[in-house]
């Protein structure tokens, strides 16, 4: 199969995409055939399909050597699709709609229980369906077209690095699907946050650009570490890895490589012996979280495209987005949670 790029850039001085029109044609034609087609969201790329459709949601399987029983992501075209896709009843329905009037369209994903019109492919047999509604102008431009939901995992060989542009996507599946969206580079970097609400709290299954400060205002919340139990997409202990090995650190000044070995950075300090580290990239050189979660995929691609032996990385704060950059590292690198990696 031969995987064809097309651009869609989007002028935001325009209620339109400039030059999008035929990508966006395109998109939806194939899907509407059953295809997958990788897409831009505000987080990550995504690989979207038919989520209606169980043969194109297959695909979507085979084309990253994802296991059966982690569940997708469902992106809604828009909020009058929650109660059609999903059952949202009882206590929880107004916390619900406080976050969603709050987050949505954005980088918040929800866990509910599912409507039969799911397929148990997109939700690897579970009684749940976790939806969003993604804000990235031409996805939301294709979804629309498409008039349906779309199933859209990150467009990348399953437990490696999230793509954040389309080259990455091309580096990870080309020759795999038929058609890639450049939507240009993503603006938050990771993947999108997971909860689900239960008994008047909500539950921070997978954390993302919506934190857990920006929630703590509508409700209590508990962090659900990952157990080896998948009850929603990206839950599994070790995700998100390069193929060299990597190494958490509290700063690059603790650590000493051995003789001859090649070793990268992946700093949050400021780098004082840059000679004792083949590359570094210095994930935001005024510490700003939101630029370090934005720049984490990308500069862990590009260490781990570097021909190394060992790439460490600086351990972040833990506030804000600091706890989702921490927990992707954290799998990364294939450690269980630790003390150091829970926030006070």
């Amino acid at each position: 199969m031969k995987t064809e790029t097309v651009a869609a850039v989007y002028d935001r001085r325009s209620s339109r995409p400039s030059r999008a029109e035929a990508a966006i044609t395109c998109a939806v034609e194939l899907l509407e055939k059953g295809e997958l087609v990788a897409l831009p969201t505000e987080t990550v790329y995504g690989l979207a399909a038919d989520a209606f459709n169980p043969i194109a949601v297959a695909k979507i399987f085979e084309a990253k050597d994802r296991p059966r029983f982690d569940p997708l992501i469902v992106h809604l075209p828009d909020r009058e699709w929650l109660d059609r896709a999903a059952k949202v009843r009882g206590e929880g329905r107004r916390l619900i709609e406080k976050l969603t009037d709050r987050f949505w369209p954005g980088p918040l994903t929800i866990v509910l229980p599912k409507r039969e019109i799911i397929p148990d492919l997109v939700t690897a047999g579970l009684d749940t369906v976790a939806v969003r509604i993604s804000s990235h102008p031409v996805f939301a431009q294709i979804i629309g077209a498409f008039e349906r939901p779309l199933a859209a995992p990150s467009a990348n060989r399953f437990g490696r690095v999230s793509p954040t542009m389309a080259q990455h996507v091309r580096d990870e599946l080309d020759g795999r699907i038929p058609l890639i969206v450049d939507g240009g580079p993503t603006a938050h970097g990771i993947e999108s946050t997971i909860v689900a609400v239960r008994d008047g709290k909500i539950h921070i299954l997978r954390r993302g650009p919506v934190t857990t400060e920006q929630m703590s205002e509508f409700g209590k919340i508990n962090v659900v570490d990952a157990t080896g139990k998948v009850s929603a997409p990206g839950q599994l202990p070790t995700h998100y890895a390069p193929k060299t090995p990597l190494r958490l650190i509290e700063d690059a000044g603790s650590f000493s490589p051995e003789e001859n070995q090649r070793v990268g950075l992946l700093a949050w300090n400021s780098v004082k012996l840059e000679k004792d580290f083949a590359v570094v990239r210095c994930l935001s050189e005024r510490q700003d979280l939101r630029q370090a979660a934005a720049n984490l995929f990308r500069y862990l691609r590009e260490l781990d495209q570097s021909d190394l032996d060992l790439i460490v990385a600086e351990r972040v704060p833990l506030h804000g987005p600091g706890a989702a950059i921490m927990d992707r590292l954290r799998r990364a690198a294939h450690r269980p949670l630790d003390a150091q990696d829970t926030p006070e």
